[in-house]
């Protein structure tokens, strides 16, 4: 399958009760009426196999709305979207990993909820402790684990998945420079294979050896879409 993503006027509305409480449209109706605010509004995108895009802007401006709604965990309140290949998605640090469980617990399930078989998910458990590093600690507790710990976890296992589409979110800056280099070399060999990248996040010398391309992104909009420097530097200049 091709990767690709269209994303046509897409809007993502989040509403919030009269305490400032992110609530669904049916807690709306049922709590006191507060206030609503788009996320993303009018947004037109569209990617193409062997695409590494770089989501720049401030914070606040729509790039985490954006690759959450990508990985499926939002839905567009309007527009179209169509993305077409496998996500693998690491939006946050913790996202998806259980403190209480250990790495290879966490491991398992994670693997379980990419929809990877169990036989072949248990097969895979110490190929993904060697490519963590994490030795002894993938049978700790997570919640012992360091921040960049836990990024390597999220990282390994969301490639297990085989993504043609991956989406990262802040948290390869997180890493340290070994594992950086992992992540790098990772989306380089998706995008040589016809796969899309795209990654957020505030360190641009990390987003450009990954990416060729880079989005501004302002009030939930593309402002601005082009080669990584013209973008970035455009960026800079009106920050």
């Amino acid at each position: 399958m091709t990767a690709t993503i269209e994303a046509r006027g897409v809007g993502v509305r989040f509403l919030f009760d009269h305490e400032r409480r992110v609530v669904t449209p049916t807690l709306a109706r049922l709590r006191r009426r507060g206030s609503e605010t788009w996320g993303l509004q009018g947004l037109d995108l569209s990617v193409q196999p062997g695409d590494g895009i770089a989501l720049v802007g401030r914070s606040g401006s729509g790039k985490t709305t954006f690759l959450r709604t990508l990985a499926g965990v939002l839905v567009p309140d309007e527009g179209e979207l169509d993305l077409q290949g496998r996500v693998g998605s690491l939006l946050s640090v913790d996202a998806g990993l259980m403190g209480v469980l250990t790495g290879r617990e966490n491991a398992l399930l994670r693997s379980a909820l990419a929809g990877i078989p169990r036989p072949q998910a248990r097969a895979g458990l110490e190929a993904i402790k060697e490519r963590t590093s994490l030795g002894s600690y993938f049978e700790r507790p997570v919640s012992s684990y360091s921040q960049g710990m836990r990024a390597r976890l999220g990282f390994v296992v969301a490639e297990r998945a085989d993504p043609q589409i991956l989406l990262l979110d802040e948290v390869h800056e997180a890493l340290d420079h070994d594992f950086r280099r992992i992540v790098a070399d990772r989306a380089h060999a998706i995008l040589e294979a016809g796969g899309i990248v795209v990654a957020a996040g505030h360190d641009h010398d990390l987003l450009e050896r990954i990416c060729g391309r880079a989005v501004w992104l302002e009030r939930g909009a593309v402002r601005a879409d082009g080669a990584f420097e013209e973008v970035r530097s455009a960026y800079l200049d009106a920050a």
